[in-house]
């Protein structure tokens, strides 16, 4: 083939954001597309997501921009004490003050948020005893601490997804190391392995963390620390079996006998094939990281007080039975929000079966095997027969 055969072929490669991807990923993403409520869940899932992380942009108790004599400020990025406004005190300026607002007034003018509330801000002028019931002013009321609820929802979906996101993302690479290093090596890495597996996936596992989150100082990264001590296994029995199948092909034992590294051949010819299955798990992993975290606020061994949660909120809903919005928000917030996240763990998982095929997507192969898609497995096999047929 001539090298303008080759340019050729990279230029009329099928690519996906700009990515070259092979036939059988296009099968795959076709096949996740064709599966329409999974397909529509992650972009409804997506874009709640986005909306969620500019949070400050949306609920804030700071003004997103002040004129001011002529000048421009920005409270949302910057803290600028209350004599910039010719207030009387040095400290940091409370825009909700109506004396410091009629002072900017005179002056200039500011630009607020779509809610003017934070997740913590107190509001003091309510028509009713907090909790107060919904109305134009605070559109899901208020909870009994006198907080906007839509403020302290929006900020608790993010650090719920955020908090399920990094727990995930963790708790996989840990579990899939484990399970490649048993099932590639076996013998007695395995066999000691397993037996750490089953004594530690057999402690009690909410009350160890009851008892450490009560001796430790609660907070984001050291309840992500405890909940990853316990997360790790679920990948860890997935990987391990396909290691075990792996290990055993004929283009890894072509690649042992051409010098290649355990290392090499773990991570280039038997991974890609091993997360074929552990993409699948990842969606129902994130909804479990989610509900932990939810389960955890809820009995008050979560996140420090005062956070923005959505476990807080269901205990709120309990505790003021006279007030339906709290528990009805946070029930319907945590039931759209794992709902979503099972019909797209379906998809995924229906992507990627081999046997599944959904209308208006490409048949598979007859003959094709994920193990055989691997192109360094295709060249590390035709490599070794080349070498075999110069020998005879």
């Amino acid at each position: 083939m001539a090298p303008t055969d080759h340019i050729q072929d990279r230029e009329h490669q099928d690519r996906f954001f700009g990515v070259p991807i092979t036939p059988l990923t296009r099968r795959r993403i076709n096949n996740f597309k064709a599966n329409r409520r999974g397909y529509w869940s992650l972009w409804l899932f997506l874009v709640l997501f986005l909306v969620t992380l500019f949070a400050e942009f949306i609920a804030n108790d700071r003004p997103l921009l002040v004129k001011y004599d002529g000048d421009f400020y920005y409270p949302i990025f910057q803290n600028y004490p209350e004599t910039t406004f010719d207030g009387e005190f040095e400290t940091d300026t409370d825009y909700t003050d109506p004396f410091v607002q009629d002072l900017i007034k005179e002056k200039g003018w500011m630009v607020w948020p779509l809610i003017p509330y934070s997740y913590q801000t107190i509001i003091y002028d309510l028509p009713t005893p907090a909790p107060s019931a919904p109305s134009a002013k605070n559109w899901l009321g208020t909870d009994d601490q006198g907080r906007d609820v839509v403020a302290r929802l929006i900020y608790g979906f993010r650090i719920s997804i955020i908090f399920g996101l990094a727990l995930t993302v963790l708790s996989s690479v840990v579990g899939v190391a484990a399970g490649a290093v048993q099932g590639f090596f076996g013998g007695w890495v395995d066999l000691i392995g397993q037996r750490f597996i089953e004594i530690w996936s057999g402690m009690p596992v909410l009350f160890l963390l009851i008892i450490m989150s009560s001796v430790i100082v609660p907070g984001f990264f050291s309840l992500l620390g405890l909940l990853l001590l316990f997360s790790w296994m679920t990948l860890v029995g997935v990987v391990r079996a396909e290691f075990l199948r792996g290990r055993n092909l004929d283009y890894v034992r072509a690649a042992r006998a051409l010098g290649v590294s355990n290392s090499k051949i773990m991570i280039r010819h038997i991974l890609p094939n091993a997360m074929v299955a552990t993409m699948t798990f990842l969606p129902f992993i994130l909804t479990g990281a989610v509900t932990t975290l939810t389960s955890l606020d809820f009995l008050g061994f979560g996140l420090p007080p005062g956070s923005a949660s959505l476990g807080e909120l269901l205990q709120q809903g309990k505790n003021n039975l006279q007030a339906p919005w709290l528990g009805l928000t946070g029930f319907f917030s945590l039931a759209i929000m794992l709902s979503l996240l099972v019909f797209v763990g379906e998809a995924a998982r229906d992507a990627f079966d081999p046997r599944k095929l959904f209308s208006g997507a490409e048949p598979p192969e007859e003959a094709a095997d994920e193990a055989d898609q691997d192109p360094d497995s295709q060249v590390v096999v035709s490599t070794v027969s080349g070498t075999m047929e110069a020998r005879r």
